[in-house]
């Protein structure tokens, strides 16, 4: 098995993408972003076995079942409409007839502070599946993942009811209840938001914070299905010798973690609230690309009989 080193990729990936505060990137920095061995967090977890039959008889095959993550989306949080920091799909999110404009709500009060931030937000697929396919590959076997890229798979232009209105979401009671669903807490002294109603509005002083949380909040909408909004689903299927990401859940890394691309980019994966510094971008716009956790192994036979995990 071929392993890259880390301290190479880490060399390369700072030549390739130095880091910057303007909020614009390019597909190109996208992809070669994919090439990140603490995001891709490769394990070996288990043994898969198969009934291999011939014309001769059947015999049990094995191979090793691998976990790690695949960057599915990136995930861009934006203040004015039709401004994606994701340069090459940006019109994807132009305004339309019931999407106009975004941006802060203002009073025109100079000691205004508290007043609601708002952020469209856009989940695409992420570009980068070739060359992650090779990175991966490089470490053994690995999986494919749920999503197709440049496949928009939520545009919140297209989800005016309920992202610009909160229908019917603000009246859920993981909306009217303290502590339900949120990112962050008021216990740990690190209260980011709420996740829902998974709309644009937050009342979030930080703009880093606020983008972050509508972030986790389309993360959350698309790796569900069935939910209220118009978007399609992230969700792969389950087949012999290969099991997909499931649901997001906020500050869970075995759900999915992000990694931010703009308006820095990092060269690691966290979940929010992540640790600092994390800068606010001058034009409020955001990307981050969604690591999903997925896994595998290899067929060996033509019926799956089963797998054993080491933990």
């Amino acid at each position: 098995m071929r392993r890259i080193s880390r301290l190479t990729l880490t060399s390369l990936l700072t030549a390739a993408l130095p880091f910057t505060a303007s909020a614009a990137i390019s597909s190109a920095a996208i992809i070669a972003s994919t090439s990140s061995p603490t995001c891709l967090e490769y394990k070996v977890v288990g043994i898969c076995y198969w009934l291999l039959c011939t014309p001769v008889g059947c015999t049990v095959k094995t191979s090793t079942k691998v976990r790690h993550y695949i960057p599915d989306a990136v995930v861009s949080a934006y203040a004015n409409t039709g401004e994606n920091p994701w340069t090459e799909v940006s019109p994807m999110g132009a305004p339309n007839a019931a999407a106009q404009a975004g941006n802060d709500g203002t009073t025109n009060h100079n000691a205004e502070n508290n007043i609601a931030k708002f952020k469209e937000a856009d989940v695409i697929g992420h570009p980068g599946a070739a060359l992650f396919s090779r990175f991966a590959s490089s470490f053994g076997y690995s999986c494919h993942g749920a999503t197709t890229p440049y496949v928009p798979y939520m545009l919140s232009t297209l989800d005016t009811l309920a992202w610009r209105y909160g229908v019917p979401e603000s009246v859920y009671p993981e909306a009217l209840i303290p502590g339900m669903r949120e990112v962050g807490g008021l216990l740990s002294a690190d209260m980011w938001g709420s996740v829902y109603p998974r709309s644009g509005f937050i009342h979030q002083v930080d703009d880093f914070k606020a983008g972050a949380v509508v972030a986790q909040r389309a993360g959350d909408v698309t790796t569900r299905v069935g939910q209220p909004h118009i978007y399609l689903p992230m969700r792969g299927l389950a087949e012999p010798g290969y099991w997909p990401a499931g649901e997001l859940k906020e500050g869970d890394a075995s759900t999915g973690k992000w990694q931010q691309l703009t308006p820095t980019m990092s060269l690691t994966c966290a979940v929010f609230p992540s640790p600092g510094p994390n800068a606010d971008a001058v034009d409020e716009a955001y990307a981050w690309a969604l690591w999903r956790p997925y896994s595998c192994c290899q067929r060996k036979g033509q019926t799956f009989l089963g797998s054993t995990d080491f933990q």
